[in-house]
This record gives structure tokens, C-alpha cells and sequence, in this order.
């Protein structure tokens, strides 16, 4: 853009703003103001940077005028550094009615913008146009996150493809395309906006055909039962041009939505197919019981049993010996899809690996009664049978449940709850031995909820002082995952086999805070209990 002087022709200047803002699709107003912006810079640096000079050009005749503009001040103010300021006696010999805070205005002549001038001007107004280019792209495209746009290609940078949109550039990552697919200059393309973001360099229009939402999106595309809301996508997981889940729940009773997804033989999900390069897609019923969603989740292998585990986001599978190969999937994908899809860890074992753990836990069981309490395999067996699985059960059930037993009597029941509860003793007996050699404070031991197990697992694990006890977190003490390397690793506790619950083990921690002075009695109360706060007590005491 030349701009030669502010002599030119009127209409030149609206000519120029108004194909600016053609092209960079921007307010006709924005480029006008650039363009002020600039004359008055290029007006300041020919009459002097101290002096308040402002451009102004008509919107609809184009006339240009330069004004500058003086604020009177009091004769004894200090205007070393400021701007266009002038005091009161020198303003008087310009214009004799001037007062202390009155604003003069001088009107500038024409003048012929030199090199240096063209040049800080076109920087100005290209500043000016990009800035105002960024914004607007930036509104328009931050509320289309989660839409499916169609661009073309418009070049591939290491991998990375950007993409014209029309009214600006998406970029989408190597790890945001579906492996394998290539791309060349001008191809049209179907992204997926996951997230606009505002950066430095300008908006970041992030794109992705690998996002779970392209694909349920394109489903919405294909099933007009899924773009009127009938059915809804409650989860999607994907191994990007491989194979996916997709989790579907009809609100109208009378439509099936695996049918629905799936169409007259098979021509609305092969759409979606053919879009993401062949990919395998399942689609299966969602469930609002976790147990069997995870069932549907798992197909096409059957389940027989689940067994879930809430406090740790686990569940075990079992499944027939035959089905093991086809629940775990070609590289464990059919059982890490499902786990992304319903949120939980899926463990899989088999019918034969669940039977030998019961006959494992039979025989432990067995072995410790009989060991305990001195009697021969089959009494120890049928304790086992009838439901008992520590010698505390022994010892301290109602005594007339063990006589009822077949085979028992009364004197058979009295004679095992001595042999248990003398069990119990020597056993309490040689763990506080173990605590005391372990150098375990018996201040430790004193906190409810702590037992002498406990009290010596702790010991092992390094916790001997009330101090140790109070300085840990409920992790700590309960084991927990950590994700090392994409890979889900379980950090154990220091009590992670008494399976504490989140909340005794907040327990624990908050009474030895009590017992050690750093926290109030108070703070136990349940609507008190959060570790997060007295983690920061503690600190400071």
C-alpha cells in the first residue's frame, strides 16, 4: 500500500481501506483507524515526537485532517517528558482567552511522506491489519470447537498438516491424523476442531481426524437419529485407523441405536468407515450399570463374571478359556479400548485361572486353621466351606453359629473359640515383639484405627514415629497408579493390604496430625475432613 502524501486523492484512501478489509475479511473501520495510526506516526516523526498529533480521515468523503493538539498548563508545571503541554503564559500569546486545562487545537498543512516515513507507515497499518485479522479469526473459530470443518490442504510440514479454511489456517499434528494417510497440496480435507487457541503468533486452530469427537460427529452426519438427539454418543474410544468403540443409548424405546448406527446393511456406518481410512468400528449398547456396560464393552467376548473394585477404578473380568485371545484383541486393543470407553481398568482372567484361585484360597485357608487351631484337614475344611477366612471369625462368632455347623456340637464350638482366641494372643504376642524390633513408638500404635499388623507394616515400610504416621498422604498409605510412560503403574502403600478405604485412611493420617499437635481435635469432624487443607497446616507447623 503507498502512501505518498496526505495530499493524494480523497477517495484513494477509502479505495485502499476498503479493499484491505475486502481481502482480510475485517471491518472496513479497522483498516481506517491502521491507517490514522500510521499518518500520525509518520506526522510525529516529521514535526517532533513531543508534539500531540492525531489524523483523522473521513469514512465517507475520505478528506484527511491533521490536527495537533495542546493542553494548557499552570505556569509553574514541570513538563519534562510530556507530551503536548504548553503553560499558561505561552498559550496566552497564542490565544489570549486560553486557561489552565483548556485544549488547543492547531490545524497542520499538508506534507510529503519521505522513505523512512512510507516505511513506518506500512509497518503501522500491517501491524494494525494482522492484529485485527488474528481477533477476528480468533472470534469466529472459538466457538466451533467440537464442529467437523472441510478445508483444503495447504502445505505438510514434517508431518503436520495445515489446512486453509477459507477465513484462516487450522493446523493438525502427526498424532492428531490417522496413521498411514497421506496428504498432498490441495486436497480437500474433513477435520475436526478440538481447541482455538490464542497465542503469540496468532490463533491456533488445532484440528484432528485421530479425536473421538470426528468421529461421532460423522456419525451425526449420516444418522439423522443422532443429529435429532433420539440417540445419543455417550463414549467413544479409538485406535486411530484401526479400530474403535462407540457406546450408543436410544431416548425413544422403540428404536434400537445399534441398528440405527449401523443402517440397512451396513451403509451408514461403512460412510464413516470409508471417511476414517478403513477403520473397524464397534458400536454397543451403553448401560447405566457399570457392570454391564463393561459386559458390552468387552464384546464380541463373552463374560462370565465381573467383579468390580470402586475404590481403585478396577474391575476383574472372567471369561471362558476359549475367549481369552478374542477379550484381550490383537495387541491387548480390544480390552484398552474398552477400558478407555467405560473408564475403568479391566483385568482379564480366565474360567480355570478363577477356579485355581479359589482352590489356591481353599488350600491357604485350610492350611491356616489348621495350623491355628490344631485340628485335622476336614474341620479346617468345613470352616472354610461355611464361610470363615480369618481365626478372628473363629474366635469371636456367635457361638451357636459354629455348633450348628454339621458335625459340630456345643463343646466342639467352645473348645475352637479357645484354640482361636489363644491363636489370636500368640500372634499378638510375637507382632509386638516385631513392632518393638522394628522400633515402632507405641504413640503410633495408640492411634485408632492403627492395629498391630498395621503398626508393623508400617514399621516395614520405613513409618516408626507419630511424625512418620502424620506426614503421610492417604496414597501413601492406600498404594495408588501412576501413569510412567503412557503405562498405568501401581505405586504400592504402606498398608495397601489391609485395603483401606480412601476415607479410614484419611482417618488414620488426621488423628496422628491430632495426637502430634499439628491439627485441632475439631478438624475430624467428617464435614472437616480434607487432607488438602491440613497438608498445608502441617507445613506450616
Amino acid at each position: 500500500m503507498a502512501l505518498t502524501g496526505i495530499s493524494a486523492n480523497r477517495l484513494e484512501l477509502l479505495q485502499i481501506a476498503d479493499a484491505v478489509a475486502r481481502e482480510k475479511s475485517i471491518d472496513k473501520e479497522i483498516v481506517i483507524e491502521a491507517i490514522e495510526d500510521a499518518i500520525t506516526k509518520g506526522a510525529r516523526s516529521r514535526y517532533g515526537a513531543e508534539h500531540d498529533i492525531r489524523a483523522a480521515i473521513n469514512p465517507t468523503t475520505g478528506e484527511l485532517t491533521l490536527k495537533r493538539y495542546i493542553t494548557v498548563v499552570p505556569d509553574d508545571a514541570d513538563l519534562e517528558g510530556q507530551i503536548g503541554m504548553m503553560r499558561l503564559s505561552d498559550a496566552k500569546r497564542r490565544e489570549r482567552g486560553a486557561e489552565v486545562g483548556q485544549v488547543l487545537e492547531e490545524v497542520l498543512p499538508p506534507f510529503e511522506f519521505g522513505r523512512v516515513q512510507t516505511q513506518m507507515a506500512r509497518q503501522v497499518v500491517t501491524h494494525k491489519v494482522r492484529e485485527a485479522e488474528r481477533e477476528r479469526q480468533h472470534e469466529e473459530f472459538k466457538d466451533r470447537v467440537g464442529e467437523v470443518i472441510n478445508g483444503a490442504v495447504k502445505r505438510v510440514e514434517y508431518g503436520n498438516v495445515v489446512v486453509d479454511l477459507g477465513r484462516g489456517e487450522g493446523i493438525m499434528r502427526r498424532d492428531q491424523s490417522i496413521p498411514r494417510e497421506n496428504f498432498n497440496i490441495g486436497d480437500r480435507i474433513r477435520c475436526y476442531i478440538y481447541d482455538v487457541r490464542r497465542e503469540v503468533k496468532g490463533p491456533q486452530i488445532m484440528l484432528s481426524r485421530a479425536h473421538g469427537g470426528f468421529m461421532a460427529k460423522l456419525f451425526a452426519q449420516e444418522v439423522p437419529e443422532v443429529y435429532d438427539g433420539v440417540i445419543e454418543i455417550r463414549a467413544v474410544a479409538r485406535d486411530p485407523g484401526s479400530r474403535a468403540k462407540m457406546a450408543v443409548l436410544s431416548n425413544d424405546g422403540s428404536i434400537d441405536p445399534v441398528g440405527a448406527c449401523v443402517g440397512m446393511r451396513g451403509s451408514r456406518v461403512q460412510a464413516v468407515v470409508a471417511e476414517l481410512q478403513g477403520e473397524k468400528i464397534d458400536i454397543i449398547q451403553w448401560s447405566p450399570d457399570e457392570a454391564t456396560f463393561i459386559v458390552n464393552a468387552l464384546a464380541p467376548a463373552e463374560v462370565t463374571k465381573v467383579v468390580m473394585d470402586e475404590e481403585d477404578g478396577r474391575v476383574e473380568v472372567v471369561v471362558p478359556d476359549d475367549q481369552l485371545s478374542l477379550a484381550i484383541g490383537r495387541r491387548g486393543q480390544n480390552v484398552r479400548l474398552a477400558s478407555q470407553l467405560t473408564g475403568w481398568q479391566i483385568d482379564i482372567t480366565t474360567e480355570s485361572q478363577e477356579s485355581e484361585r479359589r482352590q489356591r484360597e481353599f488350600a491357604e485357608r485350610t492350611q491356616l486353621f489348621q495350623e491355628a487351631l490344631d485340628v485335622d484337614e476336614m474341620v479346617a475344611q468345613l470352616l472354610v466351606t461355611e464361610g470363615f477366612a480369618a481365626i478372628e471369625d473363629v474366635a469371636y462368632v456367635d457361638e451357636a453359629e459354629l455348633a450348628s455347623i454339621e458335625g459340630f456340637d456345643e463343646d466342639t464350638a467352645i473348645e475352637l473359640q479357645t484354640r482361636a482366641r489363644e491363636a489370636l494372643e500368640r500372634e499378638a504376642a510375637e507382632l509386638d515383639a516385631r513392632r518393638v524390633e522394628l522400633g515402632v513408638d507405641d504413640a503410633v500404635l495408640s492411634v485408632e484405627g492403627v492395629s498391630l499388623q498395621m503398626a508393623v507394616a508400617l514399621g516395614e515400610a520405613g513409618v516408626k514415629t507419630l511424625e512418620d504416621l502424620a506426614d503421610l498422604a492417604t496414597d501413601e498409605l492406600r498404594g495408588a497408579f501412576e501413569t510412567r510412560e503412557g503405562e498405568r503403574v501401581r505405586q504400592p502403600g504402606a498398608l495397601e493390604s489391609f485395603h483401606l478405604s480412601v476415607e479410614d485412611a484419611e482417618q488414620i493420617i488426621l488423628r496422628a496430625r491430632v495426637a502430634a499437635g499439628w491439627i485441632d481435635a475439631a478438624d475430624l469432624e467428617p464435614a472437616a475432613v480434607d487432607l488438602a487443607e491440613t497438608d498445608e497446616e502441617a507445613a506450616e507447623a
